[in-house]
């Protein structure tokens, strides 16, 4: 086996981020693509200093007229290297970003607790993290979606979802194939300007690499892992604050968590609240709207509620989505 600098940057990645341990089963997405034979390639290689049980798992979404023969090649490469090989197909074709990517970690997840799998490891990259975090910010959104691509995160009970390749770009990966012969299975689709991933990775991060930063996608990559750390560190703040200024109390008529017959709603102290940074304030009123709304909440869901922690007494919300109202009782803010 030829040891290049990156095996060894991955193997201390792996030991340093503690991602997996010794024995461990992992699952590997595997498209075809360059990103991830390079990550499929490393694992293998690796195999022997880790003992890992290595299986390969391929999602076919059937919106190309070669998603069949993409299947076909990557369940090749499986028997070549001698590892257990899986494949999910879509039942209809998926065309938005959105719902391939929901469908394709269900497919991921079912696969994995099927055959006890407690990993499910994916290519994404320092080059994906960039183009995550520019996706995001041009949509709106806070520092929670601008490191939304982390080193692990719980997919469902007992599995883990991880991404060993963070701190490595599309650039790198490409050469690593180049330099080992991988066969790499082009994705017409990832030329297709009608999305808007693609016009990003095609045209817009080229642009700021070309007259603003030649390395932006590892600057961009940094930024996101410093903001994943200070966003680890705001929510468990806000967790703690949320628990000190919440009153749960049974009652009729109003919005609470758990079954109908027993609903309990929701207090908020206000005095607590009132000594915490604007920062924290709004941590707790987002996570208090995540459990109320069906949907996410939107920064005017958020702000409306964090208004009301200084508002005089009687103040109230127009309705939230589903038709809550929330309202100032003297110290607490109520769920109704």
């Amino acid at each position: 086996m030829v040891w290049t600098p990156l095996h060894a940057k991955i193997h201390r990645t792996i030991k340093s981020r503690h991602l997996f341990e010794r024995q461990q089963r992992l699952l590997v997405a595997v498209s075809g693509g360059q990103d991830s034979l390079c990550l499929i390639k490393l694992l293998l290689d690796l195999k022997s200093k880790w003992a890992w049980n290595l299986g390969i798992a391929h999602c076919d979404h059937c919106w190309r007229s070669d998603s069949q023969a993409n299947a076909h090649h990557v369940e090749n490469l499986a028997q070549s290297w001698g590892i257990s090989f899986y494949l999910e197909t879509a039942k209809e074709p998926i065309n938005s970003e959105a719902a391939a990517r929901d469908w394709r970690y269900q497919a991921l997840s079912a696969i994995a607790q099927k055959h006890n799998y407690q990993y499910i490891v994916t290519g994404h990259t320092a080059s994906d993290r960039a183009e995550t975090l520019l996706y995001n910010l041009v949509r709106g959104t806070g520092a929670d979606g601008l490191q939304a691509l982390t080193w692990q995160r719980p997919l469902t009970t007992g599995i883990m979802i991880v991404r060993p390749l963070l701190e490595i770009t599309r650039p790198q990966t490409q050469q690593f194939c180049q330099d080992f012969q991988l066969p790499v299975w082009e994705d017409s689709t990832n030329q297709d300007l009608k999305y808007a991933r693609n016009r990003i990775r095609q045209e817009l991060i080229p642009y700021l690499r070309q007259n603003f930063n030649p390395q932006v996608e590892s600057a961009l990559a940094q930024t996101a892992e410093l903001l994943q750390a200070e966003v680890e560190y705001l929510e468990k703040a806000a967790q703690k604050l949320r628990e000190e200024a919440m009153e749960w109390g049974i009652g009729h008529g109003a919005l609470g968590i758990g079954h109908e017959e027993n609903t309990v709603p929701l207090r908020l102290n206000r005095r607590v609240l009132q000594k915490a940074p604007l920062a924290l304030q709004r941590r707790v009123m987002r996570q208090v709207l995540q459990e109320v709304l069906a949907d996410a909440p939107g920064f005017e869901h958020i702000e409306k509620l964090t208004a009301l922690i200084t508002a005089p007494n009687r103040s109230q919300t127009d309705p939230f989505p589903g038709g809550a109202i929330a309202q100032v009782q003297g110290d607490w803010i109520c769920l109704k």
